[in-house]
């Protein structure tokens, strides 16, 4: 396939639907546009109806092109990530994996513009994380969560304000940067360096004060991190995690049982904040996020130091520390769902601790006047004594 059949088909799934955020190609199926997290079919001239083993290993080729780099990866590792433009339309993230002996391809589109914090309305927090000087920042949550948009803004809200030197390390470059009052340097995986160990190692050596690490894989990268958050950089990272606890609990479960001690020493010295976030179907259309937001102070440092019981835990903690600007993803829900922005059902498909939220839900619905309850019909036996026999 050439690239200029695949840039048309590419371009009548824009046409068909401006808002779709994936582009799936998979064997025996319609090209399919993901719309606000909903799949649709997608109509093609001509049509090709449902795809065949051959036709998407010709889309995975033109989108591979002559980079030997992404054909090793799929051969060893199953499959391979790239940037895709449609020349003055579009910029996708590009992952081609194998599967059932076929190739498999997702294209997340890209927003050309990089959004601010304030478009984002993300917590007012950000704000703060964008002026700390050091330490190490997690962004959590799962693919499609909205990580790199959230982490984009940080950066553009630090671009803006300071000016320092910017090194951002990801696979692939996803939002590109212009130069504001910080000087900003972009490195992609596979292009500019050969894995996330040796991007972050060499990047301490080109004299940045932020560092945003992509993904945060194995522990050899965390353990870099953590280094470069202790020697006065500020590092940002990722996890894939659902989250702050699960978080913490996930770095420290990277090293080996006799480092444990050492590394939650480390770790509640340099973790500033986590950062976990959830896409949600809104009312109307369209998908709204989701938060649970730790910040270190004193009890979040002696859980990370002590571990959790079951009397202390970082849920537990989050749940009474508003104070501090902490929330959990069950507090931020029940915000989305009173200020009418989500469902009942999108809230509890969606909770942490489904029994904590449904009393927070009743709550609000028994102010409001209505049921909380589908049990109907309950009366008072009142002939019930008469029939026990003395």
């Amino acid at each position: 396939m050439l690239r200029a059949q695949l840039d048309h088909i590419i371009a009548q799934v824009l046409d068909f639907q401006p808002e779709t955020s994936d582009i799936h190609f998979a064997a025996f199926k319609k090209l399919q546009a993901e719309v606000h997290g909903k799949l649709m079919d997608v109509p093609l001239r001509p049509e090709l109806g449902a795809l065949q083993p051959f036709q998407t290993e010709a889309v995975a080729f033109a989108l591979m092109g002559q980079n030997m780099r992404l054909y090793r990866d799929l051969m060893e590792r199953g499959s391979c990530d790239l940037a895709y433009s449609l020349t003055g339309r579009a910029r996708f993230r590009v992952n081609v994996f194998s599967q059932s002996g076929s190739l498999s391809i997702v294209m997340r589109q890209l927003s050309s513009q990089i959004p601010t914090i304030d478009q984002l309305k993300l917590p007012i927090l950000f704000k703060d994380m964008s002026r700390e000087r050091f330490g190490l920042i997690l962004v959590t949550g799962a693919t499609g969560s909205g990580k790199s948009t959230s982490l984009a803004a940080l950066i553009d809200e630090i671009n803006d304000t300071l000016p320092v030197h910017i090194v951002t390390l990801e696979d692939p470059v996803e939002y590109k940067h212009n130069h504001k009052k910080a000087l900003i340097n972009q490195r992609e995986l596979g292009l500019d360096f050969d894995d996330f160990t040796s991007g972050l190692r060499a990047a301490l050596r080109q004299a940045p004060k932020v560092i945003l690490v992509g993904e945060m894989r194995d522990r050899d990268t965390v353990e870099i991190a953590l280094s470069a958050a202790e020697t006065g950089h500020l590092v940002l990272g990722t996890l894939h995690t659902a989250d702050t606890g699960q978080t913490v609990n996930r770095v420290i479960g990277m090293f080996e049982l006799a480092e444990e001690r050492l590394i939650r020493n480390r770790l509640a010295e340099s973790l500033k904040y986590v950062v976990s976030q959830r896409l949600l179907q809104r009312v109307g259309g369209g998908r709204v996020a989701a938060f649970e937001i730790l910040r270190k102070n004193l009890r979040i440092t002696e859980l990370i130091v002590n571990g959790e019981t079951e009397e202390k835990t970082f849920y537990k903690v989050l749940q009474t520390s508003d104070a501090y600007g902490m929330i959990t993803f069950d507090q931020y829900i029940m915000g989305l769902y009173t200020k009418g922005l989500i469902t009942e059902e999108t809230a509890m498909l969606a909770g942490s601790d489904k029994a904590v939220l449904g009393q927070m839900i009743d709550k609000v619905k028994s102010a409001r006047g209505e049921k909380v309850t589908d049990i109907e019909g309950l009366t008072i036996d009142e002939e019930y004594d008469a029939t026990i026999k003395p």
